[in-house]
């Protein structure tokens, strides 16, 4: 007989009473649990009332640093605002600011600031509460840091991205109202996010551009701008009398609304930029407001025309037009068509021709 069967035999089994018949604890019992219960808070009380207090001085001292740092920054955008339009419809700012990027800009940067101000400020208050609980943050911070690694890997372009637009509106790259070529499109900046740009392109579509795909920027509207016109003309012409035209043309527009505020520059004839056998090219150029280049262009293109046509002036361009000539004379124009009778040995001069009578024969 095997040991399990043995132990089993003489072990005895439990009746069904015994079983089911529940333990009720005792008076006796409830008031030891009770005593030893309340023992222990009473030793612990002390420990628990200061983990609470230190606790609360955290959350209490996170929450109202927080709010002035909050309030700090907002205090610091309002008054980019107010500078920005203290300038507006003046002289220099129309030249130098623009309301609406400068808004934006500061609005971005605002958002930015009081992100990363309350996740620091709430971060490391959190920290603190947990190290306040004896929890071991070792572990915790570990995790944490294998998580933000992958989840960096997995989101790499959405974290490049958003740095890529941080940069952007920090170091002023460009914003609201510059014409841009961002290498993978260009136009007009609508609108400046930290992830994608917003471009409206010369056909009215709008381009949206992740911040992380722009390699290099060229902005169009910053600085100042270069008006360039070339005038062609025949090689014939009399160039004191063409430079004194354009100087007279661009007196006058010197001196009249807007073309004052849009020039930063005197319109300057820089000479002969070619000279061919059947025509040479004349530079003009001037130095414009940002963005304006086109507009003085077109402006300045239409003024030359109209003083050249007035001085009698010609202007040329392109392939020549080909010159219609008469034909020349056809010598043979005078002359009949030849006739198939001229020849004696032509078909139709041979049915042409009487018959003779046959010869008489005499007796």
């Amino acid at each position: 007989m095997s040991l399990p069967a043995v132990l089993l035999a003489e072990s005895p089994s439990p009746s069904p009473s015994e079983s089911q018949t529940p333990v009720v604890p005792s008076l006796q019992d409830a008031h030891e649990s009770a005593t030893n219960a309340a023992s222990w808070v009473e030793e612990n009380w002390s420990t628990w009332l200061a983990i609470g207090l230190r606790v609360l001085l955290i959350v209490v001292i996170a929450a109202v640093l927080r709010v002035m740092v909050r309030r700090a920054i907002t205090k610091l955008i309002d008054r980019m605002n107010r500078t920005a339009q203290a300038v507006d419809g003046t002289a220099l700012g129309g030249l130098l600011v623009n309301v609406e990027r400068r808004r934006q800009r500061s609005q971005a940067i605002g958002s930015v600031l009081r992100s990363v101000a309350s996740f620091l400020i709430m971060g490391t208050a959190a920290l603190m509460v947990l190290s306040t609980f004896e929890i071991n943050l070792a572990p915790l911070l570990a995790s944490a840091g294998v998580a933000g690694v992958a989840i960096g890997f997995g989101a790499r372009n959405l974290v490049t991205d958003f740095l890529s637009g941080v940069f952007m509106i920090l170091e002023d790259q460009y914003g609201v109202g510059d014409s841009v070529d961002a290498g993978v499109a260009s136009g007009e900046v609508i609108e400046v996010g930290l992830r994608v740009t917003k471009l409206r392109g010369d056909n009215g579509e709008i381009w949206y551009v992740r911040n992380g795909e722009v390699k290099r920027i060229g902005n169009l509207s910053q600085g100042w701008s270069t008006a360039g016109v070339d005038v062609t003309l025949l090689p014939s012409e009399d160039l004191d009398k063409v430079k004194r035209v354009i100087g007279e043309v661009s007196e006058r527009m010197s001196k009249e609304e807007p073309w004052n505020e849009l020039l930063w520059g005197p319109i300057e004839v820089l000479g002969l930029d070619s000279v061919l056998l059947d025509s040479m090219v004349v530079r003009v150029s001037a130095k414009t407001m940002p963005g304006k280049s086109v507009t003085v262009e077109r402006e300045l293109r239409w003024r030359i025309k109209r003083a050249f046509d007035a001085a009698e002036i010609p202007i040329i361009g392109g392939s020549a037009a080909p010159v219609e000539t008469a034909p020349a004379a056809d010598p043979t124009a005078g002359m009949a068509a030849p006739s198939a009778y001229a020849s004696p040995s032509s078909p139709q001069t041979l049915a042409a021709t009487p018959l003779t009578p046959p010869p008489s024969i005499s007796k």
